[in-house]
């Protein structure tokens, strides 16, 4: 096992900055998840470190071995940075068997064959692989291909995991087995983890922290807690969550309240002495807020000061049994709340809501980075 380590990292392809300084230390035995949309940089990020990709700029560490250093020329092949991948596509041998695929890695390094049987059948016995050893890839299911696709990683025992996207191609049902298999199992080798994604639900149940990346730029790195409760922007508040953050544009006025022109919320002393502070009074601001954080004032959670009481419209109702997702309007603006399954509200009708003031975040309008 090993830390990984990239410092001012760039990547530049034909001109256009894929990756742009990057500095990330991932912990010895941590699994560090990259997130973030298509385009963000995080799969070209993994093929830095895999040495799929020669860095433009900056340096790479795995453990205490520098392994790329573009100033210096310095580039180590994948095949000696000691790191086993596990690709969106499983990428098995389709004419081998189970057993021959998983074997496949220590046969190129011409371990015994005693010792390739005795590391097969190990990792076949902690994936529960052991009755399908004989079989081909095409007998398999996608769930059962994608462990042998693991074992055929974890055979190696290498010092560093890298999953790209391991879980996509396979159905929603499974996907949430998988996770939870996958986390337990890297809990139980222990091996560093670098897995990229552009699922939050993935990043927020997996990872130990979580790397937000935005066109080619690290936003925030941070367990799944702090980058879902204190947000370091705009982009992070509203790429994690789902439904995703609410953001409406507000003017903080000098009697402590955030004024939206068609309703206004008393702020709590704290956050106005702190805008006071920071010079905010009176200016423009973004405000934000997470769906679970404005109640059904029936059924709210939090105690009501009349001030953060607001009549809103409720334009759409989506029913998921469990909760009840609604979208709200108040004159021209818009933003949805998570209403228990016990609500009775209903599309047309005008209700009550209230906004736990505890829980909002204030960022601000030109740079949009988080104030509070």
């Amino acid at each position: 096992m090993a830390e990984v380590k990239l410092e001012g990292v760039w990547k530049i392809f034909d001109g256009v900055e894929a990756v742009k300084d990057l500095d990330l230390k991932v912990r010895d035995g941590e699994f560090m998840v990259l997130l973030g949309p298509s385009g963000c940089g995080k799969t070209t990020t993994l093929r830095i470190i895999a040495g799929l990709e020669e860095p433009t700029k900056g340096r790479i560490f795995i453990g205490e071995k520098l392994v790329a250093d573009a100033e210096k020329g310095v580039f180590i092949p994948p095949k000696d940075r000691d790191i086993a991948m596990v690709f969106q596509s499983y990428a098995l041998y389709p004419h081998m068997t189970v057993y021959d695929n998983i074997a496949f890695p220590l046969k190129l390094r011409k371990v015994s064959k005693q010792e390739i049987d005795d590391r097969v059948r190990e990792v076949a016995e902690l994936l529960g692989l052991t009755e399908l050893l004989k079989r081909k890839p095409r007998e398999l299911s996608g769930g059962q291909r994608q462990r042998v696709a693991l074992g055929r990683a974890i055979v190696r025992k290498p010092q560093v995991f890298l999953m790209d996207e391991p879980l996509s191609n396979l159905d929603a049902k499974l996907r949430v087995r998988m996770r939870a298999e996958l986390k337990k199992l890297q809990r139980q080798l222990g091996v560093t983890t670098v897995y990229v994604t552009h699922d939050q639900v993935e990043a927020m149940t997996m990872g130990d922290r979580v790397a937000v990346m935005n066109f080619g730029v690290l936003q925030q790195v941070g367990s799944p807690d702090e980058v879902y409760n204190r947000p370091a922007n705009v982009f992070v508040g509203g790429f994690i969550g789902s439904p995703p953050m609410n953001f409406l544009e507000g003017t903080v006025t000098p009697d402590g309240f955030i004024s939206f022109g068609a309703f206004k919320l008393k702020l709590l002393p704290d956050q106005v002495k702190a805008l006071e502070e920071l010079g905010y009074a009176g200016k423009d601001v973004l405000f934000g807020f997470r769906p679970e954080d404005v109640y059904d004032a029936l059924f709210a959670q939090v105690k009501i000061p009349g001030e953060n009481m607001v009549r809103v419209k409720v334009d759409i109702v989506e029913n998921l049994g469990g909760e009840k997702i609604v979208h709200l309007r108040v004159g021209d603006l818009s933003f949805i709340g998570k209403f228990p399954p016990e609500s009775l509200v209903k599309e047309g009708q005008e209700v009550d809501v209230v906004f736990d003031m505890k829980k909002i975040h204030i960022f601000d309008k030109r740079s949009e980075r988080a104030i509070f």
